[in-house]
């Protein structure tokens, strides 16, 4: 992040605003909504800027800016249409630690103003880091599209009933949980509603109830490829409730980020013969965390019952009758096709495809080779890229020609994806030379040739 997204809390502090413009107008409206004790300093203000100060108390002073103007100030805003004077405020506030805005240069500012939603108390702000405020705009328009007004008078009925609510449920995660039910049922609906007297009594009848037991869940989610736009919404939406999110080596860093901030991280990826959790020990993980009311995620790259041992994991839940839900991903075999311009199926070269995995459970890569014959089945291979010799020389062994066309496509659906092409006689040599890094997956057959024509995506 360029910027870290904060509030500031200006009920009557002492703010000053640099310019009478109408950017410097459009900057006033805000700093005084949000109770701002607001000095303008400016030869020259709008009219409206005019009525806004006397409406709201606020000071003109009718003069050129000076280092002094900023003296027990908290804030600075400067809005004036020349540069020198915008640098020499930025120099004199940065002097005095001074937090400041200089409007349409973010080389000189410390903070920024971001787009806003406004539903008080619930503020939403959309930020561009002050590359592209139409942008930012254009996003703002949509989400208060999808924010309904109504959720100003939730935000305050929910802080009204905080503390009695902390004392009911003083423990943290029963009452995140209480308060998401709260949120996502009947109560949220009455307060919409404008029926607040109703959503109080429904709201004490639940908190009457406070011995029920809170049970854990686990949400075995499939968090596709790499591309965090290619999860699924119901995916989205069960990572923001986890207390506990365990995660592999497949998963990418903007898709973990999308958890809640607050969430425990449990790194427990593998590689072949390096497994930083053994398995036994993430399926039991999963059943202890449960069992102590929480919330867990297992967060698995592609899809989590395709070579993802997401079977293994939920077997032990089920004996141990823990809650849990299974999400499907975009499995690598997809995401990576579709993103090289591969078509897994074809009507001029493919009319089924195999997926299979690069190596077994003990590490070999013992296969029944003589299933791969097909010239019109396109084959995939996940976790391949270690046992490729193997895995070329049994296709060659057992009747493949050794033209074949053949794929490795690295880091599937992100921005370091690339593709290799080759034949089942020449790709190894070609990876390595090129050396490329796991995750990969291979796809063997004539379907490969049409990614020259076909491929749309370009990563490195």
């Amino acid at each position: 992040m360029q910027y870290l997204p904060v509030c500031f809390r200006l009920r009557d502090a002492p703010v000053v605003l640099v310019g009478g413009g109408t950017v410097g107008t459009r900057k006033a409206r805000l700093l005084l909504r949000a109770g701002a004790n607001l000095t303008v300093v400016a030869p020259e203000v709008s009219d409206e800027l005019e009525g806004l100060l006397a409406e709201h108390g606020g000071i003109w002073q009718r003069a050129e800016y000076t280092e002094t103007d900023l003296h027990h100030k908290r804030l600075v805003v400067a809005a004036t249409p020349n540069r020198a004077v915008n640098e020499q405020i930025h120099a004199d506030a940065t002097a005095l630690n001074l937090p400041v805005n200089v409007v349409d240069s973010p080389d000189l500012c410390t903070f920024i103003f971001p787009s806003i939603v406004d539903r008080d108390p619930l503020i939403i702000a959309i930020s561009s880091s002050g590359r592209s405020p139409v942008l930012a705009r254009q996003l703002r328009r949509k989400i208060e599209a999808m924010v309904p007004g109504a959720y100003g008078a939730l935000a305050e009925f929910a802080g009204r009933y905080r503390d009695r609510v902390k004392q009911a449920i003083p423990e943290e995660t029963p009452r995140r949980l209480f308060w998401e039910q709260v949120m996502e049922g009947t109560v949220a609906e009455q307060v919409m509603g404008g029926r607040e007297s109703r959503a109080e009594e429904l709201l004490e009848e639940q908190l009457a109830n406070t011995e029920a037991h809170y049970v854990g869940e686990v949400y075995l989610i499939g968090a596709g490829p790499g591309d965090p736009d290619l999860m699924t919404f119901k995916a989205a939406r069960l990572l923001q409730t986890a207390d506990v999110v365990l995660y592999d080596r497949l998963v990418s860093e903007p898709i973990l980020e999308m958890a809640r901030r607050d969430a425990e991280r449990i790194y427990v990826g593998k590689r072949r013969d390096d497994h930083a959790v053994p398995q036994n020990e993430i399926n039991q993980l999963l059943v202890d965390l449960a069992k102590e009311g929480k919330r867990v995620v297992r967060l698995k790259g592609g899809d989590p019952f395709v070579f993802g041992r997401g079977g293994e994991e939920i077997e032990l839940l089920a004996q141990h009758q823990i809650p849990f839900q299974v999400v499907p991903g975009i499995t690598a075999g997809n995401g990576a096709a579709c993103y090289s311009g591969i078509p897994l199926t074809h009507r001029d070269h493919a009319q089924s495809v195999r997926f299979a995995t690069g190596h077994l459970r003990d590490g070999s890569i013992n296969l029944d080779w003589e299933q791969f014959q097909s010239e019109t089945e396109t084959l995939v291979f996940y976790m391949g890229l270690v046992g490729l010799p193997v895995i070329c020389e049994q296709l060659v062994a057992h009747g493949r020609r050794a033209d074949t066309p053949i794929a490795l496509i690295e880091r599937a659906t992100t921005k370091e994806q690339r593709v290799l092409t080759g034949t089942l006689s020449t790709i190894v040599e070609i990876v390595e030379r090129e050396k490329p890094r796991a995750p990969t997956l291979i796809i063997v057959g004539s379907v490969v040739l049409l990614h020259d024509d076909l491929a749309w995506f370009r990563g490195r």
